[in-house]
């Protein structure tokens, strides 16, 4: 726009809008009622609020003192590492067997006798006095105290003391001694050895 020059659109009138006197005692008389009052609510709404947080404050105080206050410390960390704390680990309760049946014992006393030595060596050993002693050729991975309870178990003797060796072969010998209360003989017999 040039200057000098007016713009074309003209200016909307002004509207006047006739105003209070604010000295009139009227007014002045309104306008204090109300400042009076709205003082008189905030006044009344703030007390209100002050006793709630009272009766809040005194329930939270009776509990504490009830229950005895906890302090709650936070441990003073020395080490720059973090090192999980050990969590709750529960024991498994499954719901049903993961197993349909049970596993049966693989090394039972007729799988780890396998059979006598019947050889001259083991049945000059039998009939050798004081010797008191049964050879047997015995499960693989058997050890000396399976031998002795299968021992028990089949042919209900006492074994004093077991020896073991495994052969040229690869099957494992083991020499019985019996315990001095049981004969040897009567046992050979028994089995059929001698």
């Amino acid at each position: 726009m040039a200057k000098g020059k007016k713009s074309a659109t003209k200016a909307a009138p002004k509207v006047t809008v006739p105003l209070i006197k604010r000295n009139s005692k009227r007014v002045t008389k309104a306008i204090a009622v109300c400042q009076k009052l709205h003082r008189e609510r905030r006044a009344a709404g703030e007390a209100a609020v002050a006793q709630k947080n009272a009766a809040a404050k005194a329930r939270s105080a009776a509990q504490t003192k009830a229950q005895g206050q906890v302090k709650s410390s936070r441990a003073i960390r020395t080490s720059v590492r973090f090192r999980r704390p050990k969590t709750l680990q529960l024991d498994r309760a499954p719901k049903y067997p993961r197993r349909s049946a049970p596993r049966r014992t693989k090394l039972d006393a007729y799988r780890i006798i396998k059979r006598p030595v019947t050889s001259e060596t083991a049945i000059a050993k039998i009939e050798e006095p004081g010797s008191n002693t049964l050879v047997f050729i015995v499960d693989l991975q058997a050890n000396k105290n399976q031998i002795k309870q299968a021992i028990h178990k089949l042919y209900d003797v006492k074994a004093a003391k077991v020896n073991t060796l495994i052969r040229p072969d690869g099957q494992k010998k083991a020499f019985v001694k019996l315990a001095p209360e049981y004969d040897v003989v009567e046992l050979a017999n028994k089995i059929g050895i001698v």
